[in-house]
């Protein structure tokens, strides 16, 4: 039997498990109906994906299905963010019928954008009311970005290429931020998305939790199935240890995602009422972010949860309680069984695996140097450069595991500058609303900490991994609803959101 036959069947069974528990957990955040819609279509696009045993095959039906499901779905981000997860992200080109080479790659998450983000793009842009894109000075500040980056491959490639480069532009950074910043009508729609990411990572920790427990990466027989090429998605150890990769890609891009799954749990966990659910919710989190031993995505989240505390009442106490708490924790840590093996694996703390923190170090050394060459606006060349001077790791490739560095060296200063400036605005944004929120243990501020410690844990993150599969789309969704939750609150209209209206009719199919 097949191995995409085999593995399904666990898939499903370990997400029903998923599904059923986080019901539990987030049933006071989202009407029955709509958790019921964004379940079935997990489900429904995960068996597409399995029996298709052809890409096209699954790229048609999937994207046909999700578009007519797109139409039941009033919020179309929370629904994007809810299924985002269930599919591996492999990049497949477009044949153009011997006119080029190709049209363009298309990928899981490209296909969402086009049929859910596009679709809601081209609505609200003619919708009155909705702020036109580049009025404020975010929006400024991500245009030249968008356009730097698209005008700086005409160094050394075609008119084509150059096109192809805006076309990914356009769906993996502006419809991402665009839906985000616009498409989100009040604060009850707000705690849908983050509910909906939540829901998506808790799924994919459950699953990161049996892989890393069996041995066994479930999805990696798709691209075989598919019968598509995939330089990613296959067994990583870490020591004795399989690092979990789910349909991720990278383990560690499974660590960025439940990075942020933990900061949006503690935004559900005020809402949850039995103790006991709480923590066993907490510890799934925290089992699908050990799971795949990625040691960067620890670190965010570390600074995640301090900025999460800083920003909340007691701030000073709770914050000392929390560091004498780990200062107890750690030497009780070393003597408990598997627990030495933890402690290895600590940053700054263990001795596992070093040589990844040399590399780390020798990328640093040798990328100034090929940044000297071309500082204002990068080369398209650095790759090269840096493996001339011997930073080629086993797999064949130079590995930029530093999205600010290989930012700088393709882009430049100027892409760089404009990058920081970018994200902070936004988190100035954030903390300029929630300054002006007078109850501090209000849940409106709440989704101020919420945002604004998921956004830094992602700065901080990404310090340690290159933007690669889902890590940008992600990071560009949650920049936008930066902007969204600083438009929301500075509106003198009040939205209930203790108590939300959920009406039966939002789901209803559009005509």
């Amino acid at each position: 039997m097949p191995e995409q036959y085999r593995a399904l069947p666990v898939i499903l069974i370990l997400a029903f498990f998923s599904f059923f528990f986080s019901k539990k957990i987030v049933e006071s955040q989202t009407s029955p109906d709509q958790f019921k819609l964004w379940r079935n279509t997990w489900f429904i696009i995960t068996l597409i994906a399995f029996l298709a045993n052809n890409f096209w095959i699954y790229i048609v039906i999937a994207g046909i299905f999700i578009w007519f499901v797109a139409k039941k779905e009033d919020n179309k981000l929370a629904l994007f963010f809810a299924i985002l997860c269930a599919v591996p992200m492999i990049n497949v080109d477009i044949p153009a019928m011997g006119l080029i080479n190709f049209l363009f790659s298309i990928n899981y998450a490209r296909l969402l954008s086009l049929a859910i983000l596009l679709p809601a793009y081209l609505v609200l842009r003619n919708k009155p009311g909705t702020l036109a894109f580049g009025k404020n000075l975010p929006d400024k500040i991500l245009l030249m970005y968008m356009v730097l980056s698209v005008a700086l491959l005409l160094r050394n490639t075609s008119f084509t290429d150059m096109t192809r480069g805006g076309v990914y532009t356009f769906t993996d950074i502006f419809l991402p931020y665009y839906v985000a910043s616009r498409g989100i009508k009040n604060l009850q729609q707000l705690k849908e998305v983050m509910v909906a990411f939540a829901l998506a990572g808790i799924v994919i920790g459950t699953i990161a939790v049996f892989e890393f427990g069996k041995h066994w990466l479930l999805f990696s027989s798709l691209p075989d199935a598919w019968k598509v090429h995939w330089a990613m998605g296959g067994y990583i150890g870490r020591g004795d240890d399989l690092r979990a990769v789910v349909s991720l890609g990278q383990p560690i891009v499974l660590g960025y995602v439940m990075m942020l799954t933990l900061g949006l749990y503690l935004f559900i966990a005020k809402s949850i009422k039995s103790r006991t659910l709480y923590l066993l919710g907490l510890l799934l989190v925290l089992a699908g972010l050990y799971a795949p031993l990625s040691r960067g995505p620890w670190v965010g989240a570390l600074v995640l949860i301090i900025i999460f505390i800083a920003t909340g009442p007691n701030a000073i106490k709770r914050l000392t309680i929390s560091f004498v708490t780990v200062l107890l924790f750690l030497p009780i840590l070393g003597k408990i069984p598997g627990g030495q093996k933890v402690m290895n694996l600590i940053p700054f703390v263990g001795n596992a695996e070093t040589d990844t923190v040399d590399y780390r170090v020798d990328l640093l050394d040798n990328a100034f140097i090929v940044f000297k060459r071309n500082p204002l606006l990068g080369s398209i060349d650095y790759r090269d450069d840096l493996a001339d001077m011997g930073m080629t790791q086993g797999q064949g490739i130079v590995d930029i595991v530093n999205s600010y560095l290989e930012i700088v060296l393709r882009y430049g200063l100027v892409g760089l500058t404009l990058f920081l400036v970018f994200f902070l605005l936004i988190l100035l944004a954030i903390h300029k609303s929630m300054r002006k929120i007078p109850d501090k243990k209000s849940q409106k501020y709440l989704f101020g900490r919420t945002l604004i410690s998921c956004l830094i844990g992602i700065l901080v993150t990404i310090f340690t991994v290159s933007s690669i599969q889902l890590i940008p789309i992600i990071y560009w969704a949650f920049a936008g609803l930066g902007i969204t939750y600083a438009r929301l609150t500075s509106m003198e209209e009040s939205y209930n959101i203790e108590k939300p209206v959920l009406p039966t009719s939002r789901l209803a199919i559009k005509t």
